[in-house]
């Protein structure tokens, strides 16, 4: 299977992309953890690289289903270490895959900076090498301290540690004259290849930890508590980027105007720095020393993954700038997926917390690039029909690609005799009780996902809402992760279970009256469970976005709960519209209309407010063009006019879904949730998925649910603020507002006037509209000018605007 080809399956239906996107997304924070806390990562950097850009495509295809998870960086900081607040955040990169999206970087790069095909535009490349983040803080140019990255806002103190391999590593106690006051230089901590080597028969000669690969091994060895340790363990540095950099509080001291001046200014200093960087002058020749590097690959004894591509110019990386979790003006080019063949001893079927039924593919170990592989993805059902995938078969495994690690095909001159196709349960493996339904989309389209219907019925579901509920993005309940959650619902004594949320919160009085203890069972001892209960009491107050997050609604993700707690502000009020909202989700007929392209909702309640005109000129035999002569061009446009010839054949046609959908039409709670939801629903142009607010109806209709929160409630303070301030832009005299830019600009591109209005904070729109604050008018300005001219709407020059955002 070639990269991308779950994409060109597309179109998903929303419900499956949000089932990818979930189950990915929860292997993305697991590996966080153990990548950035336990050092003990189980999928390479480029598994993980691959697995976060299969989230942002996704997300890129379905805005709905956008997180806080691709803006994150890294993890944060263990409590085994101090931590250390960077200056300068320490923040990601993008990738690419193929030379091909290396050009397209450097061509959106020449887009956003306006460059005309012949202006040179000087970017290097260098290694990307496959080991631990490092921030060095100078003052008074002498080493102060040495962070790791961290969550890319604070990192861990490993000082002492730095210190204890200065020698192995080159980096200096004190830096030179000509170096600024206050310098933070960052690089990548590693180990060679015969280091590694030589640590791994140490550790296998003394009965000690055998690392997988150097990655984690130079983490491992940096991340001791015990400098000592640290010091056994040649780790070695390479200097690339960099932090603050002063002479004093207020005055900026950075040595150089590019890229590759500041790492020759780091090698004059005496830091390590990569020989093999080069500054290339195209697209051409970068592509060229990838090509050189990847072919050196093999013998420049130390791990890397990639090739860094980053604008040599400092003051064009200013104006370029960041998106999310990394800069404009950098990408990380990767180096290409790793194959093997195995035997697939089994296909297993997980049960996940809505009740999707996942296929796993149960593999014959093998290593596939230093990692050990025994289970991969299946996707679906489909996708197993697809390959024809048998218990028995030798099949293709990829370590990176949409899902990883995965299936990719079948070695059919390799099937053994009497093999047989998969058949697929239609009772849920995890009780043979309840019905496996394939769900339909709202167009009546059979969908990929098989889901189990039994809801709190099926055992595994419960256990799974359990650990959602108590998961670190919810109610963060520290001691009650999946082992202790699994114990607890199907613990040996009654009294003391575990079935729903509220059970959490009266554990400790029903362990207070229990004659059987806790404490009794083995892995529990009495500090362990007075270290939970008191873990559990620290979440008894809590924000209203995550206690709404944590009821585990099917398509109510941290962003949607965001939005809920931000219009909502109470779960007084959230409660009583959601309840009510559930008798009124609309019907068929309103969703027809709704749904066609280009009309939304807010065109439809213009065609309702126009019922009574419509149905009398339909009665007088008016065709459809008659009647749209008679409806305003702003309230139905083109577009949504052109979508609704294309649906029906007949005025008497289209009249008569449109009287049915009237009846049919959301009450004011429905609307309310709706409301709440507009960056999920696009209520301007195409009502494009009521999925969030129908879930949440579907979740309040259902009594058990009603119950099972309320007992919750009762048990649990939810604060009133949702806790959705934005401190570092309320100060900005934009934030909040709605900009649109008209016309040419003379002192910035349009691509950089937008990037500067969404970083302080302000909405930047394609046209202009009642609710529209600044008009941003250049030389050619013209109907968006007249337009905001005849509604109100203030009008900035473009030097007003500059003023106005400092």
């Amino acid at each position: 299977m070639a990269r991308g080809m779950l994409f060109d399956r597309a179109p998903w239906t929303l419900e499956e992309a949000r089932e990818q996107h979930r189950n990915v997304t929860a292997q993305i924070e697991e590996h966080n953890r153990r990548y950035f806390q336990e050092d003990a990562p189980t999928i390479s950097d480029a598994e993980y690289d691959e697995l976060r850009r299969f989230v942002e495509r996704l997300e890129g295809m379905y805005p709905e289903l956008r997180s806080k998870l691709t803006e994150a960086v890294g993890s944060a900081p263990s409590s085994k270490f101090a931590k250390v607040r960077h200056a300068v955040p320490m923040l990601s990169l993008g990738n690419v895959f193929s030379t091909e999206e290396a050009a397209e970087f450097v061509a959106r790069v020449r887009r956003f900076l306006d460059f005309p095909a012949d202006r040179e535009l000087a970017i290097t490349a260098e290694p990307k090498i496959d080991g631990l983040s490092l921030s060095l803080r100078y003052e008074n140019r002498k080493l102060i301290t040495a962070a790791t990255r961290g969550d890319g806002a604070e990192g861990e103190d490993v000082t002492a540690n730095i210190r204890a391999v200065m020698a192995t590593t080159g980096i200096p106690e004190v830096l030179p004259p000509d170096a600024p006051e206050i310098a933070e230089i960052r690089g990548e901590i590693y180990l060679s290849h015969a280091d590694f080597a030589a640590i791994n028969a140490r550790q296998t000669e003394i009965g000690g930890k055998i690392f997988a690969n150097p990655r984690n091994a130079a983490a491992g060895s940096l991340r001791q508590i015990d400098p000592k340790v640290t010091a056994s363990r040649p780790l070695r540095f390479f200097a690339y980027a960099w932090g603050e950099m002063r002479d004093s509080p207020r005055k900026e001291a950075v040595p150089a105007t590019t890229q590759a001046g500041m790492v020759q200014a780091f090698a004059r200093w005496g830091f390590p720095v990569n020989p093999l960087m080069a500054r290339c002058a195209d697209a051409e020749a970068l592509i060229a020393h990838y090509r050189l590097i990847e072919r050196e690959r093999p013998v420049i004894g130390y791990d890397i993954d990639g090739v860094v591509y980053k604008v040599d110019d400092l003051a064009l990386q200013a104006r370029l700038g960041f998106v999310a979790r990394a800069p404009r003006w950098a990408v990380a080019h990767k180096f290409p997926a790793e194959k093997a063949i195995t035997r697939l001893n089994a296909i297993d079927i997980q049960v996940g917390r809505t009740g999707a039924l996942t296929p796993v593919a149960k593999l014959e170990p093998i290593t596939v690039g230093g990692v050990v592989v025994s289970n991969a993805t299946l996707h679906n059902p489909d996708e197993i029909a697809r390959l024809d995938a048998r218990v028995g078969d030798f099949v293709v495994i990829q370590r990176a690609g949409d899902v990883i690690p995965q299936v990719v095909e079948v070695v059919l001159d390799r099937r053994p005799e009497g093999t047989t196709a998969f058949e697929f349960p239609t009772l849920c493996p995890c009780h043979l009780k309840t019905a496996v339904i394939r769900e339909e989309t709202s167009a009546g389209i059979e969908g990929a996902v098989r889901r189990c219907s039994g809801e709190f019925a099926c055992p595994h579901q419960r256990v799974e809402h359990l650990k959602h509920f108590a998961s670190r993005r919810a109610f963060d309940i520290e001691g009650l992760g999946d082992k202790q959650i699994a114990f607890f619902y199907d613990c040996p004594v009654e009294d003391l279970r575990i079935r729903e949320p509220a059970d959490i919160f009266t554990l400790e009085r029903r362990n207070a009256a229990s004659f059987q203890k806790i404490e009794n069972f083995e892995g529990f001892g009495k500090q362990s469970v007075t270290n939970l209960f008191a873990a559990i009491n620290a979440r008894r107050e809590i924000s209203l976005e995550r206690f709404i997050f944590a009821l585990g609604i099917r398509h109510v993700g941290e962003t949607t709960a965001k939005d809920l707690a931000k219009a909502f502000k109470s779960w007084g009020n959230f409660f009583s519209t959601a309840f009510a909202a559930a008798s009124e989700i609309p019907g068929p007929s309103y969703r027809e209309i709704g749904e066609l392209k280009n009309v939304g909702i807010k065109a439809v309640g213009y065609l309702f407010s126009q019922l009574s005109k419509i149905a009398d000129l339909n009665a007088r035999g008016a065709s459809l063009e008659d009647i749209f002569s008679h409806l305003s061009r702003m309230s139905l446009k083109e577009p949504a006019r052109k979508s609704i010839r294309e649906r029906y054949e007949t005025a008497t046609a289209f009249v008569e879904v449109l009287r049915n959908a009237y009846k049919q039409r959301p009450g004011g709670s429905y609307r309310e949730l709706v409301s709440a939801l507009s960056s999920r629903v696009d209520v301007e142009g195409e009502m494009k998925e009521l999925a969030v607010p129908d879930s949440i109806c579907s979740f309040f209709l259902q009594d058990e649910n009603v119950r099972i929160v309320q007992e919750l409630a009762r048990e649990v303070n939810i604060e009133d603020k949702s806790g959705l301030s934005y401190p570092e832009l309320s100060g900005s005299k934009v934030f909040g507002k709605t900009v649109v830019f008209t016309g040419s600009l003379e002192k910035m591109t349009r691509d950089e006037a937008k990037a500067r209005a969404e970083s302080l904070g302000a909405k930047v729109a394609g046209s202009v509209s009642k609710k529209t604050d600044f008009v941003v008018a250049g030389p050619g300005a013209g109907s968006k000018l007249d337009k905001a001219t005849e509604l109100g709407v203030k009008v900035l020059t473009e030097d007003e605007w500059l003023a106005l955002i400092g």
